[in-house]
């Protein structure tokens, strides 16, 4: 029998039966054009900073490996164990946020990673998956966990993780996060008028972000009037957009793209728009909206709360990252320092938006028993509310 029949019982066989195989194709196509563009991108960044012509690539290779099995392994956990992963990972991303604010590495006046052997680790992208899982199940517990509900204790944690970030600071994540915890509001049953009550107030902290940070009031002056400040990076990246056209230049054949500083990392964007076209960047986009819209669509015929509110939450913070990237890069929006999901350089990056992907595999997986998560999690909080 073929390795995909239904009389195969092997783990990968039921696996490859259950699991969005549209989405996961979609996810290792991000991953390979990762693998492209950054071969175009990165050579002349690397030289202008002192370094091998090949450093970010060969760094690149191995992030982007690490990151399919981590889509590949995750993808494979039953929801009870995502549940669970998500709780410790989170924990202890949590810690090494509290941490980048005492030891962490200071880049560009803010304090977000940690340094590691190999690379520089930046917890809170780790946080934002975890979260969204953890605060899926929080919203959707029917019963108090101690003496609180479990929306409280999500509202807390958030705000925990709301304080940390403006400590850093990294109003992007914080917005992302703040967009995610939204979403599983309104996803959850939250009245239009209580959702439009945390817009008006995410809305707020944007204005209170302009006013109190002087490097969110630099970039927005600068989108908003073009004689202000210093716009050589993002006039760079709509010219390597416009030498691209509508085919692009070609394969190495791109030079606008070496006089971008981050090429390789926020402006990536304009690197695939020079030599491949506005062709391969709407496939791009094409690839991003087939995941989030066809993760929705699967979620219509979920009827596990948990799984509903924990996977909008995932593929909000995913879609909505995908989108600040590019819309920045056209100049639609203020410049942001957020890459692009599995194409722009970074290991950190490439390795939660693995984790994300994988849980929402995970998660929209058809379960075929012994999947639950009242069982085993919840047993354990209330043995230790009895003890």
């Amino acid at each position: 029998m073929s390795g995909n029949s239904r009389l195969d019982d092997s783990p990968f066989a039921r696996w490859w039966r259950n699991v969005d195989r549209t989405t996961l194709i979609c996810a290792f196509i991000l991953i390979g054009f990762g693998y492209i563009l950054m071969l175009a991108a990165s050579p002349a960044v690397a030289v202008r900073i002192g370094a091998s012509r090949n450093m970010f690539i060969l760094k690149q290779v191995e992030f982007l490996t690490i990151a399919g099995l981590i889509v590949f392994t995750v993808s494979t956990l039953q929801r009870r164990t995502v549940l669970i992963l998500s709780a410790v990972g989170g924990a202890l991303m949590l810690g090494a946020t509290m941490l980048t604010l005492v030891h962490g590495v200071e880049i560009k006046g803010a304090r977000r990673w940690i340094a590691l052997p190999l690379m520089s680790l930046q917890p809170s992208e780790f946080l934002k998956p975890c979260f969204a899982v953890v605060t899926g199940w929080l919203l959707t517990r029917p019963r108090r966990i101690g003496i609180l509900p479990g929306a409280a204790i999500a509202g807390g944690l958030y705000l925990l993780i709301a304080l940390l970030l403006k400590s850093q600071p990294d109003i992007g994540m914080l917005s992302v996060i703040t967009a995610v915890f939204l979403a599983q509001l309104f996803v959850n049953g939250l009245p239009l008028v209580l959702v439009g009550a945390g817009v008006g107030l995410m809305m707020g902290g944007g204005v209170a972000a302009f006013f109190v940070f002087p490097h969110v009031r630099s970039r927005v002056e600068r989108f908003l009037h073009p004689d202000v400040g210093d716009h050589y990076q993002i006039d760079t990246a709509m010219r390597a957009f416009g030498n691209g056209g509508l085919l692009g230049r070609g394969p190495g054949e791109g030079r606008v793209k070496d006089l971008l500083p981050d090429a390789h990392a926020d402006f990536v964007f304009a690197v695939a728009g020079e030599e491949y076209g506005l062709v391969v960047c709407l496939l791009i986009i094409m690839v991003f909206t087939t995941i989030v819209v066809r993760t929705l669509l699967r979620l219509m015929r979920e009827s596990d709360p948990f799984v509903i509110v924990a996977t909008a939450g995932l593929v909000t913070g995913f879609g909505l990252q995908a989108f600040v990237n590019m819309a920045s890069s056209l100049h639609l929006i203020p410049t942001k320092g957020m890459t692009l999901p599995f194409i722009s350089y970074g290991g950190s990056s490439a390795m939660s938006v693995a984790l994300a992907i994988g849980m929402v595999l995970a998660l929209t997986r058809h379960q075929t028993g012994g999947t639950g998560t009242d069982d085993g999690f919840v047993t354990t909080l209330r043995h230790w509310r009895s003890a």
